[in-house]
């Protein structure tokens, strides 16, 4: 009895330690000596993993930018799906989301996102000459055609919002899904971030294009934040000041993030706020 009555002890001593760090929140981390994690997934040019495991990605380089502004130089990757990014972050497997992720009315209701690091929109990826002449999700249901997207992608809510049926839908993991179903043929089109596209066509040395994102629905003009639990409201909104600080004076931002794509067209607009997003789209 008494041996059980102390391995019940024992037992309760590490799950109330397990509960505390998991209750800590990530600024509490940090003065402990907690290692910041960043998790992305494999998206070029957004978010991906160098040979060592290094960040790179344009995301990436302007979080990387904001946390320097904030006194955090040191840093671990975490890489997941794409599908993965939020239960891992909510798991406590990485610290921020740096993976490119559009702010959503969804994905607002379990995470928290920073203030926006950019307005970007979405772009077919189509073969070359295009010969179904799709350009957007109308063309999609008047053709007929296959799209692909990844799991998780906020073009899925988009395709399903007008009107692209379940029927004519693929869904995989992540880019390099996107682009090994194009390359089989099992899909006629892919619907994915105009960055993402413009990276398969140059992979593919022109044998698919991408079309005019101008042609796609207003709506689909999104800006993008970086992810945080819930519980780290603080280091958020740390976060957020020395972001602004570096968008006031982004010479350095764009310096790291240009040599993968991003320039002054993709800075937020003032009026494109999180808050107008988790609302709006």
């Amino acid at each position: 009895m008494k041996k059980l009555i102390k391995s019940l002890s024992v037992f309760l001593i590490i799950l109330f330690s397990v509960a505390t760090v998991n209750a800590a929140t990530l600024t509490d981390k940090l003065k402990d000596g907690h290692k910041l994690r960043l998790g992305f997934g494999t998206a070029v040019p957004w978010a991906y993993a160098g040979d060592n495991g290094e960040a790179l990605g344009f995301v990436n380089m302007i979080a990387l930018t904001v946390l320097e502004e904030m006194g955090i130089t040191e840093h671990e990757t975490k890489v997941f799906e794409w599908s993965g990014l939020i239960p891992g972050i909510n798991a406590n497997r990485s610290d921020m989301i740096t993976g490119g992720m559009y702010i959503l009315k969804s994905r607002c209701a379990n995470i928290n996102f920073s203030d926006p690091i950019g307005v970007f929109g979405d772009a077919m990826l189509v073969p070359k000459g295009n010969p179904k002449n799709i350009n957007n999700y109308a063309d999609v249901i008047s053709t007929g055609a296959k799209l692909v997207t990844g799991a998780g992608f906020n073009t899925v809510e988009a395709a399903k919002k007008f009107g692209v049926p379940d029927s004519q839908m693929l869904l995989v993991e992540g880019e390099v899904g996107i682009l090994a179903a194009m390359k089989a043929g099992r899909a006629d089109v892919a619907v994915q971030t105009f960055f993402g596209a413009k990276e398969h066509e140059e992979k593919t040395n022109g044998a698919f294009e991408v079309t005019d994102p101008k042609l796609m629905p207003m709506e689909t003009v999104n800006v993008v934040g970086i992810g945080f639990r819930k519980t780290d409201t603080e280091f958020r909104d740390n976060f957020n000041a020395a972001l602004a600080k570096v968008l006031a004076n982004p010479s350095k931002m764009l310096e790291r993030a240009g040599k993968y794509g991003y320039d002054r067209a993709q800075l937020p607009p003032p009026e494109m706020t999180t808050e107008w997003a988790c609302s709006t789209k």
